[in-house]
């Protein structure tokens, strides 16, 4: 693993807001979050945003339009990333099944494609809001 990255103060505070939070955030939300620390403009939060994402830190939930830190080191030497998204409660975790990894290469592979990156977002009830219906 090289030397990590120094991040701008953009970018700290954004990942700060996403490290604290147990909720999926959009970039709007995260912007109304970071007002009193001089972040005005939009512009200025999707650019740390794809600057964390690029680095391995943040990932994109498409189907929410919102991010959320990374939850464990090295992701961005992943090429796969999973998610586990509670209908009910929005709770959001990351996992990392190597199983998944490779079913999703393979079938990349069957189809002459080149897998560089792919996301993949279950969605479902959790088991704390199983136990509570």
């Amino acid at each position: 693993m090289g030397t990590p990255q120094k991040l701008t103060k953009n970018q700290s505070l954004v990942l700060g807001i996403l490290d604290k939070s147990e909720q999926p955030l959009s970039a709007y939300t995260i912007l109304d979050s970071l007002r009193s620390e001089g972040l005005r403009a939009p512009l200025q939060v999707y650019r740390a945003l794809d600057a964390l994402v690029s680095l391995g830190n943040v990932h994109r939930l498409e189907s929410l339009n919102a991010f959320v830190a990374c939850s464990h080191a090295g992701c961005s030497s992943h090429s796969s990333a999973t998610f586990i998204i509670c209908k009910n409660c929005g709770i959001v975790a990351e996992i990392y099944d190597d199983t998944i990894t490779s079913q999703l290469h393979q079938v990349a592979e069957r189809a002459a494609f080149s897998l560089q990156k792919t996301t993949v977002e279950l969605h479902g009830i959790c088991a704390s809001c199983q136990n509570n219906a």
